[in-house]
């Protein structure tokens, strides 16, 4: 059980999220690669309604409080909106589940919420975008991890 939880809690991370949960749970702790997706995609979903909810409320608290966290997120908001702002308004909810589901770093839910919350999606939007992205991202790191691993057996079985 404590297996399953310190998973849990990995995927949970801002950092790691499902992209290092999968392969711990899959190759030190054994788990089969249907229970590490669950885990693992569980862990990374729970935090995103709460920061999709309280970031907006919690930005204008911050930026009412204290000046130079808002003269600096409105530029880093501002400069954001400019760079990528013709890939978010063309493509919508399209763009913010590519974004999520590349299994990368810095590309996860946590950084979906953001980009959901600076371009401006609806919650329910957002949410469900975010949901599918991370749905693919945990195929695609179940698939990587299983297949690197069987190749790993293999090149050092011979």
């Amino acid at each position: 059980m404590i297996n399953e939880l310190i998973t849990f809690f990995i995927a949970a991370l801002p950092l790691s999220e499902l992209r290092g949960a999968i392969p711990l749970a899959i190759l030190k702790f054994g788990f089969s690669p249907y229970k590490a997706f669950a885990i693992s995609v569980l862990g990374n979903i729970l935090p995103v309604l709460p920061i999709l909810f309280f970031l907006g409320k919690v930005s204008e608290f911050l930026s009412r409080k204290f000046y130079w966290f808002n003269r600096f997120f409105n530029w880093l908001f501002e400069r954001t909106r400019t760079k990528h702002a013709e890939h978010f308004v063309c493509w919508k909810d399209l763009a913010l589940f590519i974004f999520v589901a590349i299994p990368l770093p810095l590309t996860g839910a946590y950084s979906g919420a953001v980009a959901a919350f600076v371009f401006g999606f609806s919650l329910k939007r957002a949410f469900w975008s975010i949901v599918l992205g991370v749905l693919a991202a945990g195929v695609m790191v179940t698939a990587i991890t299983v297949f690197g691993a069987s190749i790993f057996k293999y090149l050092f079985l011979l």
